[in-house]
């Protein structure tokens, strides 16, 4: 069925992110947003993701979810719609069938005629379909500016061994995030390698932001001010805000069971620990937060993921020190699974927060009145971490060995303490304080609403 062009008022916008939940969420959340400012969201994902989506996305008249068939590629079981179930070499199979996909989605959008598809890093073809079709195109970046800014411009293109990566590329801002440790510089060595003959996340992201009508950034001025400004030097093109996208608040009660468990503790007292859902920990890591967290004196509760095919309680029992279990069972919980991170967080007894670094996670932590430990595994988690814990002052990284990345048990006491303890260890800098001014402006509803209608209208200007 042919759908005529909506009229100038009504601004019609495609979203097309890459089949990861750390993706489809941020572009659920700008979804949201958009929709109340009157503008009308058509949503591209694989049919086995279209349930979670449902369960976020605001259905109203504005808003329609757009099932995607992925291609049949030998390697990649059926039905497997997210990457949450595959291992990494399914993931560049899914990237592989990704851009077969191009027909498909040339149909769907010579049908819906947007004035704009926000899209992923992954979809490099797309802005050249698009334009065939007189479809303007948004690269849409769910990570900070800081890690699109030290890793994904143009100057990074013949500077990618170890060393290379370990320094900022020329004409980075100066600020406190000056480089990147050994470990943390090895494993993005990842976005530069090519597999099965395709380009490399690199070259991925390198295409969609230089072919792109406009990149869009998750992010505001306040925070990354200095990397968006580098960025935009590096594309010349407008390069559009969201602002940081602050979740709502969490619908629904804490389930019975948690809510008892941490109501026995006082004000402040629990560690909450969680790596998010695609964030895995070796043996030897979950050993050595498990000690160090032991080690504080205080209630804490752990939450741990595994890869998809792995059976969890037996890597559990595998993974943590003997007797462990045994020695903490009245003050703490170890849990395998999802809970309700939002609500934790924003319990009255929970009073630190160990995580990953992961974008979305920084901000839950934020809003909520606890004090973060910057413990990261991956990518950007690495930057981001700097970020919180140079440029924003309001969190502490746990120290680790520089080659390989090794944390002690007595490193993440240390952390904990620090956050939780003696909270002013350099002279003038409250990391307390400073965690309350970023607070309180991130719940400032008026600025992020104020965001998205300046992207409303800047969207409005360049359709």
């Amino acid at each position: 069925m042919e759908i005529s062009r909506s009229s100038d008022e009504q601004l019609h916008v495609v979203m097309f992110p890459w089949f990861a939940f750390g993706h489809i969420s941020p572009f659920v959340q700008l979804s949201n947003k958009l929709s109340v400012h009157g503008v009308k969201v058509s949503f591209f994902s694989a049919p086995g993701n279209i349930s979670r989506i449902k369960s976020t996305l605001k259905l109203t008249p504005k808003a329609q979810i757009i099932p995607l068939q992925i291609p049949q590629i030998e390697g990649l079981p059926p039905g497997l719609d997210s990457t949450s179930d595959m291992t990494p070499a399914m993931t560049e199979l899914l990237k592989q069938a990704l851009d077969l996909m191009q027909p498909q989605i040339a149909t769907l959008l010579s049908q819906l005629k947007p004035h704009f598809v926000f899209f992923d890093f992954a979809q490099h073809w797309l802005p050249k379909l698009a334009s065939q079709l007189n479809i303007k195109t948004l690269k849409f970046s769910v990570f900070s500016a800081v890690s699109g800014a030290f890793v994904m411009v143009p100057t990074r293109k013949n500077n990618h061994t170890v060393d290379d990566i370990m320094k900022p590329p020329n004409g980075f801002p100066e600020t406190r995030i000056t480089s990147l440790k050994e470990f943390e510089a090895r494993d993005f060595l990842y976005v530069f390698k090519s597999f099965h003959g395709n380009p490399s996340v690199y070259e991925r992201a390198i295409e969609c932001n230089n072919s792109s009508t406009a990149i869009v950034i998750k992010t505001c001025q306040e925070m990354e001010g200095p990397y968006v400004d580098f960025i935009k030097s590096q594309y010349q093109k407008p390069v559009l805000l969201t602002g940081p996208l602050v979740p709502e608040p969490p619908s629904g009660e804490l389930e019975e069971k948690w809510a008892k468990w941490l109501d026995k503790f006082p004000a402040k007292s629990v560690i909450f620990c969680s790596f998010g859902s695609e964030t895995f920990l070796s043996n030897d890591q979950i050993k050595e937060l498990a000690l160090g967290l032991e080690l504080t004196g205080l209630p804490f509760f752990l939450v741990l993921n595994f890869p998809a095919n792995a059976d969890a309680q037996t890597e559990l029992d595998r993974a943590l020190p003997e007797g462990f279990m045994e020695r903490v069972k009245n003050k703490a919980v170890v849990h395998t699974g999802w809970v309700q991170q939002q609500l934790i967080l924003a319990h009255s007894s929970v009073g630190c927060y160990v995580f990953h670094s992961g974008y979305s996670s920084i901000i839950e932590g934020l809003i909520n009145d606890c004090q973060l430990v910057l413990l990261s595994f991956k990518g950007d988690q690495f930057l981001n971490s700097k970020l919180v814990s140079g440029d924003m002052r309001a969190g502490v990284e746990v120290n680790r060995r520089e080659d390989n990345g090794h944390f002690r048990k007595e490193d993440i006491m240390e952390a904990v303490k620090t956050v939780m303890v003696d909270v002013n260890k350099e002279p003038g800098v409250s990391i307390l304080a400073n965690h309350k001014k970023w607070r309180d402006f991130l719940l400032n509803g008026e600025i992020h609403n104020q965001y998205i209608a300046d992207l409303v209208k800047e969207l409005k200007a360049l359709a």
